[in-house]
């Protein structure tokens, strides 16, 4: 046999394990090699039998021991025999290489084929209580070509998560070094591994060929993890419907390795006390005792879960808590108590407006809600007028005694209610079904005389005509009482200093005038008085009126007298008064007018005061002289004064009118033309300085006679000073001694030292030539601008005349007007006395 040709052996290799789970692979072989698969081998023809002509070499991933042997094809000659244990292979049968001859060309391969991975899917299940670094897979992956190109190489794509790794040369598949599978928490892993060629040069150009295949590895559950309860915590309730036998919970639990679980059981640990059992299998708790037998409204049980073997055996378990609470079944609603029982209507009478915080006794009202705990808890509400009554308690277990009490007394008023109606309520708290019970809640009043009577209004206005007939209504006033029965029923009354010509109906409030009185504006016009509402027992009230009587126009205006004489000097006018006694405008509102005059072209009238003047063009009696034919300047007016009342009433008088002019000049002059209408003003004036001239005289002789009497020097009691006579002038006038004035003949008493009264006479014509009387101060001359030296002053023209009524009437004012005209003549004669004083005192 040459190298060029060796014949064909159909065989196959293959390695006796003791125990693996991963296949054993031989090492690759190169072209002249004599260890490895024998893929590729010769030998010669002559080769000796027994010689060693090869050694295979193989390896197992787990480490185990690996045996060779040969596989001949069925019915071929076995030539070559291999050792077991040392993998040496012998030849036992010499070769003819003439018997079967088949030549081989050996064609130079190329990189031209990528690394097949054999055996798709890659699918591993693993234990997820395989230790770290154990030997889960062997991918394979074939390339065709030769040499370098032909050998593959593996390793996983990188993940920086990933729990494997991978012998780049075998291909094994391991768990990374101090990692752990988890079937609980990652059941399955995808990873994905590629195979690179060893490279080598095609078309020229060097490349390296590779592959890749995803590896599924399913993470088969271990029994390492315990039982485990679902839906915890649990809570469980028996009510008190429930009886013996009665189901009150179901547990359930479960094996934690859900990939291979094991049978659960049930059991109580503690907390029963012979009141509760559990079917093992299910898990369900049931209640052996009666509800009403139970002391206690809250048991703990504490339960377990144990996993079970085949063989009925107990392997891990746990354990937990559940809380079985004694329910009552809330099928009983509130009920209101009456002293009979069930009620749900209660009545009471009483007097209104009691005290505040005072307990209705008469209503005996107990509320009950036979179940127990949260479901006999409610509240009580009283729903009505608000803020009247207050309900105690408010919020109830199982039972209370209710109590109602007053919270509002003004509330509670007879008046508005006769009886006031009221709901009383009882609704539970917390349960789902809030069953209610109504209760009707009826309180009748009684009255008291608790009001007084009010008028509508706190005074009243009202108005009358004068001189109405006794008895006319003046107005009505109203007081009500609400109170009921005599409490409600008013009588008036009325007093007070303006009610003495009124009257009152008891019953009706009618007020009216006396029948004896007659009401006079002009004497009296506004009233007032207090009217008084009463009740039966005594309580009232007071209102106030206020009358005013309505003056009607019933009188005409008046003069003093029908005719009157009056002084008119140029450029200063006269005034004539009307009264009218009317009390209230305008019936008392005087207009005045001049109904005749002669001449009717000089003189004008002041419509509202009733002063006379001339004309403005009249400015001298020569004017008034060329006007009319009477020398003797005295006309007659007709003046008419009217009132403004409706109907209007006037009268008229007849003035006499003396125009002249006055002589006087000065500021005498002007007060006496001031003073001409009020004769009293000017006559007080007089009367006053002649009083301060008296004072005057009095202070300076005391003052003489005090420093005469501390003097030591010896005078006369009096010394006597004569006066030169002097001519008298030829103007001097007649004076005649005013009535009242003292006689100068009266005497003086003076004490001497001596203490003996002297009589001095106050006579010129004394012998003993006396003292003469003291004499006041000379008034200046008058002037002398209008009088000639020798003339006589002469005398300011008047005219007097006698006053005749013109019409029927009588006037008040006759005595006051008398006496004005007395004291005016008398002023007139004091005034021409003073006039002469001064003149004598210049002669």
């Amino acid at each position: 046999m040459t190298a060029a040709g060796v014949p064909l052996l159909l065989l196959s290799l293959h390695l006796s394990l003791g125990r693996s789970d991963y296949a054993p692979f031989f090492h690759d072989n190169g072209p002249h090699s004599f260890s490895g698969n024998m893929a590729l081998f010769s030998i010669s023809e002559d080769t000796p039998v027994g010689t060693q002509i090869y050694i295979l070499n193989g390896t197992d991933p787990e480490g185990d021991v690996v045996r060779y042997g040969l596989a001949f094809e069925k019915g071929s000659k076995e030539y070559f025999r291999a050792d077991p244990k040392s993998g040496n292979v012998s030849l036992i049968t010499a070769l003819d290489r003439e018997v079967v001859e088949k030549v081989r060309i050996f064609v130079t391969d190329a990189n031209d084929e990528p690394p097949e991975f054999l055996n798709l899917p890659f699918i591993v299940d693993v234990s997820e209580d395989m230790d770290a670094g154990s030997s889960l897979y062997k991918v394979h992956a074939v390339d065709r070509d030769m040499g370098s190109g032909g050998s593959v190489s593996y390793f996983l794509q990188s993940s920086p998560f990933t729990k494997f790794t991978i012998d780049s040369h075998s291909g094994i598949l391991r768990i990374k070094p101090g990692e752990k599978l988890d079937y609980e928490t990652t059941r399955t892993h995808f990873i994905t591994v590629v195979a690179k060629d060893g490279g080598g040069k095609y078309n020229g150009q060097y490349q390296v060929m590779s592959s890749s295949a995803t590896i599924t590895i399913n993470v088969l559950d271990a029994q390492d993890t315990p039982p485990m309860f679902v839906g915890t915590p649990y809570f469980g309730y028996v009510y008190e419907v429930s009886g013996p036998g009665s189901e009150i919970f179901t547990v359930f639990a479960k094996d934690g390795d859900e990939g291979n679980p094991n049978p659960i059981q049930y059991s109580i640990v503690n907390g029963s006390d012979g009141i509760f059992s559990m079917n093992s299998s299910s898990g369900c708790i049931s209640l052996q005792a009666d509800p009403m037998h139970l002391r206690n409204e809250l048991f703990e049980l504490k339960v377990k879960a144990s996993e079970v073997s085949p063989d009925n055996k107990e392997l891990d378990y746990t354990t937990t808590m559940v809380t079985v609470r004694v329910v009552d079944l809330n099928n009983h609603p509130p009920t209101f108590y009456g002293e009979n029982g069930p009620q749900n209507r209660f009545e009471l009478t009483m007097y209104e407006h009691p005290s505040e915080g005072e307990i209705l006794r008469g209503l005996k009202i107990t509320v009950n809600d036979s179940d127990q705990g949260a479901n006999a808890k409610f509240k009580l509400r009283l729903v009505g007028p608000g803020r009247v009554l207050r309900v105690v308690p408010q919020t109830v277990l199982n039972e209370a005694q209710v109590t109602i009490i007053v919270e509002n007394s003004s509330a509670i008023d007879y008046e508005k209610y006769q009886f006031i109606s009221f709901k009383l309520l009882a609704v539970e708290i917390d349960t789902p079904e809030r069953f209610s019970a109504t209760a009707d809640i009826v309180i009748n009043l009684l009255d008291t005389n608790d009001n007084i009577p009010k008028f509508s209004t706190e005074y009243y206005i009202a108005r009358v005509a004068e001189n109405s007939p006794g008895g006319s209504n003046v107005v009505s006033v109203t007081a009500t009482d609400p109170d009921s029965g005599l409490w409600g029923e008013v009588k008036y009354s009325i007093y007070g200093t303006g009610a003495d010509l009124f009257l009152i109906h008891p019953t009706s409030g009618i007020i009216y005038t006396q029948p004896w009185a007659t009401l006079d504006a002009e004497v009296k016009s506004k009233y007032n008085f207090y009217v008084k509402a009463e009740d039966s027992e005594g309580k009232y009230s007071l209102a106030e009126v206020f009358v005013t009587v309505l003056d009607l126009n019933d009188h005409s205006p008046e003069f003093s007298e029908d005719f009157v004489e009056k002084t008119m000097v140029i450029g200063a006018p006269i005034k004539i008064e009307a009264l009218d006694d009317d009390a209230e405008e305008p019936n008392n509102v005087i207009e005045y007018s001049i109904m005749k005059a002669d001449p009717d072209n000089i003189f004008e009238i002041n419509t509202d005061t009733g002063e006379i003047k001339l004309k403005p063009f009249v400015k001298s009696l020569d004017i008034v002289h060329n006007i009319t034919k009477h020398k003797d300047c005295k006309w007659s007016l007709v003046v008419q004064a009217r009132d403004r009342g409706n109907p209007s009433f006037s009268t008229t008088a007849v003035v006499k009118i003396d125009i002249t002019e006055t002589l006087l000049k000065g500021p005498v002059a002007a007060f006496l033309m001031q003073s001409r209408e009020n004769p009293l003003k000017a006559l007080g004036a007089m009367a006053g300085f002649i009083s301060v001239m008296v004072v005057m005289t009095v202070l300076i002789s005391t003052a003489m006679y005090l420093r005469n009497s501390k003097s030591n020097r010896i005078m006369p009691s009096r010394r006597i000073i004569r006066r030169r006579p002097r001519d008298r002038c030829q103007w001097n006038l007649n004076f005649k001694k005013p009535f009242g004035w003292p006689d100068s003949s009266n005497r003086f008493v003076v004490e001497d030292p001596e203490g003996k009264n002297h009589n001095i006479s106050l006579n010129n014509n004394s012998p003993r030539g006396g003292f003469p009387p003291p004499s006041a101060p000379k008034l200046p001359p008058p002037p002398m601008s209008n009088l000639k030296y020798g003339e006589r002053m002469g005398t300011v023209p008047t005219i007097s005349g006698t006053l005749s009524s013109k019409g029927s009437k009588k006037f008040r004012r006759n005595t006051e007007n008398s006496v004005s005209n007395a004291l005016v003549s008398e002023l007139k004669m004091k005034l021409e006395q003073k006039i002469l004083e001064a003149n004598q005192g210049y002669c």
